[in-house]
């Protein structure tokens, strides 16, 4: 395959961008969606955020200096548990540290596999393909593991005593809420079983459509999109179970008393 020059987006050609908002925005104002506000707000976010990461990414890859590659992953991490933090209403337990550290040592192991062992990348953490691959993990992950404890306090919640009846009748924290567990960790792992069963036949995943865009061959973007989709898989299992886990210890008293409210 013979490879083509890359098409170059201008200031123009974004510019040209922003009526797809408009048209947005005008079915917003015709159907009083009340939706003009957050598409602004998207709208520039969306263009300050990338510009600044864009210039950010290029400053790390100039440096080349792998404290700031692992810097700026705990950075991304941080930000999916602020984010997390926004989207799970409880309050009641103590759920931010817990997650943030079950997500930044399950996501480091994951993330150090594939660059290291199946990329092959040297050193492991080359920014090039450290920080994209470990920001899919993130930012895929954080979606199921919102969901996943929201189903963990929800059920907690709605199922509240038929969990007392157990532990009044002498189970633990553990055989009590074993079920509730099983079930937010499968909730928060559907969408990356969905997106296996879907990719190739309803959509080009990201990844593989900037590759291509850019003038990678079609063949050789498939294997880094299947080697991602798989690791998004084993991210989200893996930080669904530590997650959920260690958050479920939290929702009980030392004296095995439900604190969920």
């Amino acid at each position: 395959m013979t490879a083509q020059p890359i098409i170059e987006i201008g200031p123009l050609q974004l510019s040209l961008c922003l009526g797809f908002v408009l048209l947005a925005g005008g079915a917003s104002v015709y159907h009083k969606l009340g939706l003009g506000k957050d598409l602004l707000v998207g709208t520039i976010r969306t263009f300050a955020q990338l510009f600044i990461m864009g210039y950010v990414l290029k400053f790390i890859f100039d440096v080349h200096y792998m404290w700031l590659v692992l810097g700026m992953f705990t950075f991304m991490v941080a930000a999916a548990v602020h984010i997390i933090r926004g989207r799970v209403s409880e309050r009641s337990v103590p759920f931010v540290i817990p997650t943030f550290i079950s997500m930044l040592l399950s996501y480091t192991l994951v993330s150090y596999l594939v660059t290291a062992v199946i990329v092959g990348a040297k050193p492991w953490w080359t920014p090039q393909y450290f920080i994209p691959l470990a920001g899919m993990i993130v930012g895929n992950s954080m979606t199921a593991i919102s969901i996943s404890l929201e189903r963990l306090f929800s059920d907690l919640k709605s199922r509240r005593a038929e969990v007392e009846m157990r532990l009044a009748l002498g189970a633990d924290y553990r055989e009590a809420s074993q079920d509730i567990l099983r079930g937010a960790i499968k909730a928060g792992m559907i969408p990356s079983i969905n997106s296996l069963m879907a990719v190739g036949l309803v959509s080009l995943p990201g990844m593989m459509t900037g590759q291509i865009l850019s003038g990678t061959d079609p063949l050789i973007a498939i294997r880094y999109q299947i080697v991602v989709m798989l690791m998004i898989v084993a991210a989200t299992s893996l930080g669904a179970l530590l997650v959920t886990g260690l958050v479920r210890r939290k929702c009980f008293s030392e004296v095995q008393r439900l604190v969920v409210r």
